[in-house]
């Protein structure tokens, strides 16, 4: 029986460092976040490509330990530092109490073996178990996932599944052992977006049946907006917005928040809004800028923003809400304001921010 208390939460990750020593020089991967998973609760960490959001959560896993790796900190999992455990202790956790779903089903399914063997094989790693019992968890499993005619897939191979089908096949197998912890990172790229909604759907139905933590990894913040309860931001591997969906949706503090969420369309945008994509690109986790990360795109970087690197705050109204932002309180609420109108020409953009910050 674990240690850990039932109040406790479920994941408690402080100031995870992920440094890889390459001969271009050190990658920071992911450097010092720290964030708490209730159980029963969705997490969304969301970032571009190259924010850390993968690695941070391999890390978790085990799965990013390599010579050229320095880790530190803590990744506190129903009361086990998973950043402590051996190989060994690392196996008995992976697909039994935590287990994950890759982006790309076709390449985590084994393209000799059919789906049903491959699911035996996941739960008989585990349990102790004979081959007809675990074949008939399988089917029990594919029909949980919403797999039609479940008895004549356990015989199919991966290739005779649409997209969609093998993504929720690598859930049934993550599935298979009741983990406490489900990782789905990029769960529906490549799938249409009616096939997207079912697989969220899914993610979330079965969080409620089997009272599963889940941590969705995504790029796009319109993914976790129905699914997920909190949201972290993450940008330069570190996370510059952290709060309740609600919060995050609502009154976004963070101008990198911002920019994603100018890239997606939203039912409350004025008429004629255009979308908006985030100017520039993501910075070399080997080189980062001085100071803030964000600011060689931000429109509203002020000159002491290239020097100082802004922490992690929360915002004083008890929420939770935290961000990682030099602007004013004040300024940040002010400028989303004014976003959402549509009142804040481009060219006034610098002028409003300098007025609100220095005068």
């Amino acid at each position: 029986m674990s240690s850990a208390t039932t109040s406790a939460p479920l994941l408690q990750v402080q100031d995870l460092r992920v440094h890889f020593a390459t001969e271009d020089g050190v990658v920071k991967a992911v450097d010092g976040i720290s964030y708490d998973l209730e159980r029963g609760q969705v997490l969304g960490i969301v970032g571009e490509s190259g924010s850390g959001k993968s690695v941070s959560s391999l890390t978790i896993m085990g799965l990013s330990r390599a010579q050229n790796a320095r880790i530190s900190g803590s990744a506190i999992f129903d009361g086990r530092d998973m950043l402590t455990l051996d190989a060994e202790q690392l196996r008995s956790v992976r697909g039994n109490e935590i287990a994950m779903i890759f982006q790309d089903p076709l390449s985590s399914l084994h393209p000799f073996y059919r789906v049903g063997a491959q699911l035996v094989e996941a739960i008989q790693a585990h349990r102790d178990v004979p081959k007809g019992e675990a074949t008939d968890r399988a089917l029990e499993l594919l029909a949980l996932v919403g797999i039609p005619d479940p008895k004549s897939r356990l015989a199919a191979y991966p290739h005779e599944f649409s997209g969609g089908m093998r993504q929720r096949a690598m859930i049934a197998m993550a599935l298979a052992n009741e983990p406490q912890l489900l990782i789905a990172d990029e769960p529906t790229t490549a799938l249409d977006v009616t096939v997207q909604a079912q697989i969220l759907e899914l993610i979330g139905r079965l969080k409620d049946q089997l009272g599963m933590a889940v941590i969705i990894i995504t790029h796009d913040l319109g993914i976790v907006a129905e699914t997920a309860d909190n949201i972290a931001v993450m940008y330069g591997g570190r996370i510059v917005e952290r709060g309740s969906t609600q919060r995050i949706f609502a009154a976004p503090e963070h101008p990198y928040t911002w920019g994603l969420l100018g890239s997606i369309p939203r039912l409350d945008s004025p008429p004629g809004t255009d979308l908006v994509p985030i100017a520039g690109r993501p910075p070399s986790l080997i080189n980062l800028p001085d100071g803030c990360a964000f600011h060689p795109r931000c429109p509203y970087v002020l000159p002491r923003h290239r020097k100082v690197t802004p922490e992690l705050v929360a915002v004083a109204d008890g929420s939770g809400h935290a961000v990682a932002c030099l602007l004013a309180h004040e300024t940040r609420v002010r400028v989303w304001r004014e976003l959402r109108s549509g009142a804040l020409p481009e060219d006034a953009r610098e002028v409003v921010v300098t007025e609100a910050q220095d005068g």
